[in-house]
């Protein structure tokens, strides 16, 4: 009796369904959508759950509660769900585990279970992809909670979620490094990509002025332990780092090092890849907090517009000359401003995140211009200069494993003065590291015949000189249109004599530790 009620129930039901379908192919289609979205209404509203999705992108920007389900479910997935997704990442130390596409995975809080299942759904892109990537994915997870329970378990499970992500990060993660994807479209809403960092590099390794280096680490410490005064000085939560100065002195591998140090990711941006001030903005929205965003070589990667233009005008007036031949098509694809790159580092766009640190890297300094320089952007210039004797020792322990030697007074007589960089020192060394007396008897050779670093000087900033400069380029600007009184005493005000000589000095000059120079 009873298994003859259960079989008219589901009749009737399957009848209804087919009422249902024929009235659906019989209505137009304006109608038909009209129909299916008051049907979805009813069943949602008999349906004893509620759904919430969570795509990977929201706006411009990621989704960071998506970021933490994935790492949360991963943890769980192998064991639970039939059907898993298994991959491990070139040079990855671990394996990872997502839900296959529409599989569903149960989980258990406060004694409630709820049900994640995982979508992914294909862009078609109606445009040419120059990138030749494959069309972009739209993913998304999707939480099903009884409804009765949707008030009491939704907030407290969420930020469960947040928590345990969290910890699994800290816990098994790589860091990871990540550049910048050329050709992104209107579809591609990713914009970087990403691989296991693994570089070696450590302050402890690193051929430089020892008390320059704890003066680095102390200045990052600080600034991680910062939060509460950023909040209260109401400045964004980053700092600025230019590194200047020969190549081969070291400055990726300092970059390396304050990312190992601080275990954040790197972001290095190929500036000359960015079309756009806004390609620009959206790059740097993406990144994340805790991260270390590069531009290297940026007196070189920085063909800014205003400089193209002021090119293409001097090849007018001056075509024998042939200037800007063969950059043509860099002028064509990058429209980076000054102004852009300025707002990319101290705008309002550059609070979008916190706990980040800018690095700019240059081998010439002087062809920066000073607006990038001052403080509020570039908070630390850092002369990372010729191989000097603690740099030596640092070379020599890390690849002849030596502490000390009979020869090391008088290198360090003959490397005083000499323009050589620690890339240099460390690739003789290396040569013939089986015999450290060898190597370093080569080295002394070397350094006989090495120019004296007065023949090669490297620039230095002079923070004084620097705002000295811009406020008198500021004043001399302000001469040139009719202004009121006030606005001529409000340019005024920013050069004071000094009391010592009477020459004018910056009004608030920022200060640097001579040790950075």
């Amino acid at each position: 009796m009873q298994g003859a009620g259960s079989m008219e129930f589901w009749t009737f039901w399957a009848a209804m369904l087919g009422v249902l379908g024929f009235f659906r192919n019989i209505l137009s289609k304006e109608y038909g959508n009209t129909f299916d979205s008051w049907l979805h209404r009813a069943i949602t509203y008999f349906s004893p759950y509620a759904f919430f999705d969570i795509p990977e992108f929201e706006g411009a920007g990621g989704n960071e509660i998506y970021e933490f389900v994935q790492s949360y479910l991963s943890s769980s997935t192998a064991s639970d769900a039939q059907h898993v997704n298994l991959c491990r990442p070139k040079n990855a130390s671990q394996n990872t585990f997502s839900p296959a596409p529409h599989e569903t995975v149960e989980d258990t809080f406060m004694g409630t279970k709820v049900w994640w299942s995982h979508s992914v759904n294909l862009l078609q892109s109606t445009r040419f992809n120059f990138s030749g990537v494959p069309n972009d994915e739209k993913r998304k997870y999707t939480l099903k909670i009884r409804k009765k329970d949707r008030d009491r378990l939704l907030e407290p499970y969420v930020q469960h979620i947040m928590d345990a992500a969290k910890s699994i990060k800290e816990r098994s993660r790589d860091r990871l490094l990540y550049t910048n994807i050329k050709g992104s479209n209107y579809f591609r809403k990713k914009s970087w990509e990403a691989v296991p960092f693994k570089h070696p590099s450590t302050f402890d390794t690193l051929a430089m002025d020892p008390e320059l280096k704890e003066d680095i680490k102390n200045d990052l410490l600080e600034f991680t332990q910062g939060k509460e005064f950023y909040q209260r000085a109401g400045k964004p939560w980053k700092r600025g780092y230019l590194l200047y100065g020969p190549p081969g002195t070291g400055k990726s591998s300092m970059i390396a090092a304050i990312a190992n140090f601080l275990q954040y990711d790197i972001y290095d941006m190929e500036l000359t890849e960015v079309t756009s001030n806004s390609e620009l903005r959206q790059l740097l929205i993406q990144t994340t907090n805790r991260s270390v965003v590069v531009i290297e070589d940026i007196d070189c990667s920085a063909d800014l517009a205003e400089r193209a233009k002021a090119r293409k005008e001097s090849d007018k007036k001056n075509p024998e000359t042939g200037l800007g031949r063969g950059r043509s098509d860099q002028d064509e694809g990058s429209r980076v401003t000054l102004s852009g790159l300025l707002n990319f580092t101290d705008g309002l766009w550059s609070c979008c995140g916190s706990e980040r640190i800018i690095i700019f890297t240059t081998n010439h300094v002087e062809k920066l211009d000073k607006a990038l320089l001052r403080a509020g952007r570039m908070d630390r210039h850092i002369l990372m200069s010729w191989c000097e004797y603690p740099a030596f020792r640092t070379l020599a322990a890390n690849n002849l494993g030596l502490e000390w030697h009979d020869l090391f007074p008088e290198i360090e007589n003959a490397i005083a003065g000499k323009a050589i960089s620690p890339a240099d020192v460390s690739e003789l060394l290396l040569k013939k590291k089986r015999n450290p007396t060898a190597a370093l008897e080569g080295l002394l050779e070397v350094l006989g015949k090495a120019p004296l670093s007065e023949e090669k000087p490297v620039m230095k900033i002079d923070l004084d000189e620097l705002q000295l400069t811009e406020a008198i380029a500021i004043d001399d600007d302000a001469a040139d249109e009719p202004t009121s009184s006030a606005d001529s005493s409000a340019v005024e005000s920013r050069i004071e004599p000094s009391h010592a000589n009477g020459e004018p000095t910056p009004a608030s000059a920022a200060t640097e530790d001579p040790k950075t120079e």
